[in-house]
């Protein structure tokens, strides 16, 4: 027996409408179905558990009244906070800190290791008892606000009287004087030789030849160029030479372009 037929109201989201066959297989065949308003696509989803379906974790509801309200928050990291339900029988969380600590001193060093190690030790949490829960807590001061405080308001005299920039030239103006009081207070020492204008120009810095590239060992002294185009080495050199003189009165960066006139 064939299964049961959806609704007429079902296939007005198809691209068949109310012509034609309909069939259950449509209305699972994305490229029969159309967008609907305020609903979200449904390709791409899988084992998509229908419309009714509420994502999410439900909220419990625990509201005690003014008697819950006035004995805490039920949250342990805040200041006030009442005892913990049930908190005998709960089991504590694994302290991973201290399996990794301990896999460590115990030698291992891959993730396969260590999930071996996690699997045959088992490390908890301490569980806090409930003095020492009370020793965490405090009273806070009925005065006591939460936040930054406020920048004091800046002086509008002071900014109608540039203040904060005469303020700035004098410690500028101090700084530079105690920076030339300090410099004519140095005393030349005698027997030094100091450079002069003459002989700073005078000074010339020898070249250093630099280093050759690096070359393969094999191919150092044995590679020979396939194609040579000068007859002899002594052309070659000539052909640079030639080319040297040559390329200053061309255009170019390397001397190649057409000759240019003579400037005065």
């Amino acid at each position: 027996m064939a299964g049961t037929v959806a609704l007429p109201e079902a296939f007005d989201f198809t691209a068949t409408g109310i012509l034609g066959e309909k069939r259950d297989t449509m209305l699972e065949n994305q490229l029969l179905l159309r967008t609907e308003l305020s609903h979200p696509m449904k390709r791409g989803y899988t084992e998509y558990p229908g419309r009714s379906f509420c994502y999410g974790k439900p909220n419990a509801p625990k509201d005690g009244g003014a008697a819950e309200a006035l004995s805490g928050w039920p949250s342990g990291g805040l200041y006030f906070h009442r005892k913990r339900e049930g908190s005998q029988d709960m089991r504590p969380e694994r302290d991973f800190m201290a399996l990794n600590r301990s896999a460590v001193q115990a030698g291992l060093t891959n993730s396969r290791e260590y999930s071996q190690f996690r699997s045959t030790h088992d490390i908890r949490r301490k569980v806090p008892t409930e003095s020492e829960e009370k020793k965490t807590s405090r009273r806070l001061p009925p005065d006591m606000v939460y936040g930054i405080a406020t920048r004091p308001a800046t002086p509008i005299h002071d900014l109608l009287e540039h203040r904060y920039q005469d303020r700035w030239v004098n410690e500028r103006r101090s700084l530079e004087l105690s920076k030339r009081k300090k410099d004519h207070s140095k005393k030349l020492v005698p027997g030094q030789v100091y450079d002069t204008r003459a002989s700073i120009l005078r000074s010339y810095q020898v070249p250093v030849e630099l280093a050759p590239l690096w070359h393969m060992p094999k191919f150092a002294n044995k590679a020979s160029p396939h194609l040579e185009t000068f007859r002899s080495a002594p052309a070659r050199e000539q052909a640079f030479s030639n080319y040297q003189s040559d390329k200053i009165g061309r255009q170019g960066l390397f001397g190649h372009g057409i000759y240019e006139p003579a400037k005065n």
